[in-house]
């Protein structure tokens, strides 16, 4: 059964238009509301609880105050912390024993963009069917619960110190962070309150910038979808590093003294090699577009490593079917289930740090034996009905290119998930030949689709 609304992360949109309405969000809380009645056998008197977080958009409050509605109406109980990571409220869920845990987030999107994820009593995503019986009951009428059976709403007024203190502990206690200047930028994002607290109490000298959310600037020209702007906070503060995250703190991209930046690709590999340094590293999840260098590289630490489809939901997915411990993606959404249930900027530039510390060596150090490979991402626009899988003059032209590349390249062709794209991607170890297989069969693809390139 396919989903309606839910996509990979939950259900996001621009503020006003479907499905980012008033009336959809209050209709999406009581219908989820609903959901948990039923599943959760709770004793006599006793009502689900929720926990609500949000970034620091301005339609938050907006959005906020509609879910809180529709949980009450079904019943369930609500707690309120404010604007909190992502990560912060997968753990604050699972610490505070409720039924779910929702954000109000679209992530690294701009401002107008807003969205809803729910998370599960563990702190993880919602099951497929969990989430197909939500959108069941939004099909419904609304209803309403019995007066003395609505629920309850409460603000939890230390939910910052609570995550603060958890993210603090996966820091080893030997160690600290005296000595050493760290730019960070927050992104004007729901970390802004956070993640400099957990960096000054743990010995860092802090240079915080995108720490001054107004509910429209979030990821604005920050962040890490935008890691420049932390470049050069780093260089003009002479710091000895920069930890970028994105508006809902769950991405993370770093900067060394010298200005140059590490993906999550970079990132995963030096919390891997540390974790294999100290015999805990039982394999890595990457997905397709991690870079064919980082494979290697890892291959080199001794340890199995496979591919997800992009997506830190589908990242998760196969970590927790293999059992390992550390994945992600490049654009620096990073998993360390020893210490999370989820991906968590914040934890994982600690995982980093802890990295360096322990040796007493800097990122550049770190990653020497990372080499990346060069990339060729090229988009071609397509009709939206148009099967490309099944195109045979498309199929010959990337068996053809995977054959003279070898093991010393690869070929991804991917659609855009929320364009009318065919990504194209060579990548290998010789720049020329990986722009010639590029560009031959982005050639190929434009003739077999007949509409002109994009991007």
């Amino acid at each position: 059964m396919s989903r309606k609304y839910f996509g990979t992360d939950g259900v996001r949109g621009r503020v006003g238009d479907a499905p980012i309405t008033p009336d959809f969000v209050m209709r999406l809380g009581y219908a989820a509301g609903v959901t948990l009645v039923a599943r959760e056998k709770l004793p006599p008197g006793e009502r689900p609880a929720v926990l609500i977080g949000k970034d620091t958009r301005i339609s938050g409050y907006l959005l906020e105050a509609a879910l809180e509605a529709g949980f009450s109406a079904a019943g369930v109980d609500v707690m309120l912390a404010g604007p909190m990571p992502t990560p912060a409220v997968a753990y604050l869920t699972r610490a505070l024993r409720l039924q779910a845990g929702v954000v109000i987030s679209a992530s690294h999107n701009p401002y107008y963009d807003n969205g809803i994820k729910f998370f599960s009593a563990s702190g993880t995503k919602l099951p497929d069917a969990v989430e197909l019986e939500i959108e069941a009951h939004l099909d419904e009428p609304m209803g309403c619960a019995a007066p003395d059976r609505l629920g309850k709403a409460r603000r939890i007024e230390d939910a910052a110190g609570r995550y603060i203190e958890f993210c603090k502990s996966t820091f080893p206690n030997e160690l600290d962070l005296r000595g050493m200047k760290i730019a960070l930028d927050c992104a004007h994002g729901a970390a802004y309150h956070i993640a400099p607290k957990v960096l000054h109490e743990l010995g860092a000298e802090v240079v915080s910038v995108g720490v001054s959310p107004d509910g429209l600037n979030i990821n604005e020209g920050v962040g890490a979808t935008q890691p420049e702007h932390l470049r050069a906070a780093v260089l003009a503060n002479k710091a000895a590093l920069g930890i970028a995250l994105d508006g809902d703190g769950d991405r993370l991209m770093m900067v060394d003294g010298a200005g140059e930046i590490y993906d999550g690709d970079k990132l995963i590999y030096v919390i891997a090699a540390a974790m294999k340094a100290a015999g805990r590293l039982d394999g890595v999840v990457g997905t397709l577009m991690s870079n064919l260098g980082f494979e290697h590289a890892i291959g080199r630490l001794g340890v199995p490593f496979a591919r997800a489809k992009v997506g830190d939901r589908y990242v998760l997915e196969m970590m927790h079917e293999r059992g390992w411990r550390v994945g992600g993606e490049n654009s620096g959404h990073i998993i360390c289930l020893n210490h999370h249930t989820t991906g968590d900027g914040i934890v994982s530039a600690l995982q980093v740090l802890a990295a360096l510390r322990t040796q007493n060596i800097t990122l550049g150090k770190a990653c020497a034996d990372l080499q990346f490979y060069p990339q060729r991402l090229i988009n071609v626009r397509m009709s939206s009905g148009f099967d490309w899988r099944a195109d045979r003059d498309i199929a010959s032209a990337q068996t053809a290119a995977e054959a003279a590349l070898g093991e010393r390249g690869r070929v991804l062709l991917r659609p855009s998930g929320t364009e009318p794209l065919l990504r194209v991607m060579v990548e290998g170890v010789d720049a020329a030949e990986v722009d010639r297989h590029a560009n031959a069969l982005a050639d190929v693809v434009r003739a077999a689709v007949g509409d002109g390139l994009s991007g």
